[in-house]
C-alpha cells in the first residue's frame, strides 16, 4: 500500500499523457568554413601556420559563447579547424560526414534534433557554408571565393518563427580578390 501511495505521488507531479515538453530555447549555430589549409594534391591537407591561427583565433572568439558542441566533417582541415574552440569547450569532435547525400540539409535536421536550445560550432567548406546556413532556415549567403577564410555566420533558429543570421568576421582579414563577386 506504501508502494501504491509513492507511485500516485509520482504521478501527480507528472506531465500528463501526450504532454509536450517545455519548448527549447533558440539555437544558436556558429557556421565556419575551415582555416587555411596547405596547397594540394594532398588528398587531405593539414591546416598552414596561417589555419591554424585562425583556429586558434576562432576559439578565443567563442570563449564566452557557451559552445555545446563542435560538428565537422571528415576531413584533417576542419576538425583542425574546430579543435581549440572543442579542447576549451571541453567537448570532442563530432564528425559529419560531407559526402552524405544532402549533406547540409541532413546536417541542419541532426543538428536541431540532437542540440535544440544550445549553441553549436559548425566546420565546413566554401561550398557547403552558405547551403548550411539556408539549411537552418536562415537567407542564403553569397558563395564563398577561394582566398576567404575569415567569415562566421551565427544562425539563430527560434523555437518558432524564421531563423535569422548575422554574418561577422573574425581571426586576421581574409585579402580581398576584386575577380570573385562573393568578396565584401
Amino acid at each position: 500500500m506504501k508502494l501504491f501511495k509513492v507511485v500516485l505521488a509520482c504521478l501527480a507531479f507528472a506531465a500528463p499523457l501526450g504532454a509536450q515538453a517545455p519548448a527549447a530555447g533558440p539555437t544558436t549555430v556558429i557556421v565556419v568554413r575551415h582555416a587555411e589549409k596547405e596547397a594540394e594534391p594532398a588528398a587531405d591537407p593539414a591546416l598552414t601556420a596561417a589555419g591554424s591561427a585562425r583556429a586558434q583565433a576562432l576559439a578565443a572568439a567563442l570563449k564566452d559563447a557557451h559552445v555545446t558542441a563542435v560538428v565537422s566533417t571528415q576531413f584533417a582541415r576542419t576538425r583542425l579547424t574546430g579543435a581549440p574552440t572543442a579542447a576549451l569547450a571541453g567537448r570532442s569532435i563530432e564528425v559529419a560526414d560531407a559526402r552524405a547525400p544532402d549533406h547540409p540539409a541532413a546536417l541542419a535536421a541532426s543538428l536541431l534534433a540532437a542540440h535544440r536550445g544550445e549553441t553549436v560550432l559548425v566546420v565546413g567548406h566554401s561550398n557547403t557554408v552558405p547551403a548550411i546556413v539556408a539549411a537552418l532556415g536562415a537567407p542564403r549567403p553569397a558563395p564563398i571565393c577561394d582566398a576567404e577564410y575569415d567569415n562566421m555566420y551565427v544562425v539563430t533558429v527560434p523555437a518558432s518563427g524564421p531563423a535569422t543570421v548575422i554574418h561577422a568576421h573574425y581571426g586576421a582579414a581574409s585579402p580581398v580578390d576584386a575577380s570573385c563577386g562573393g568578396m565584401r
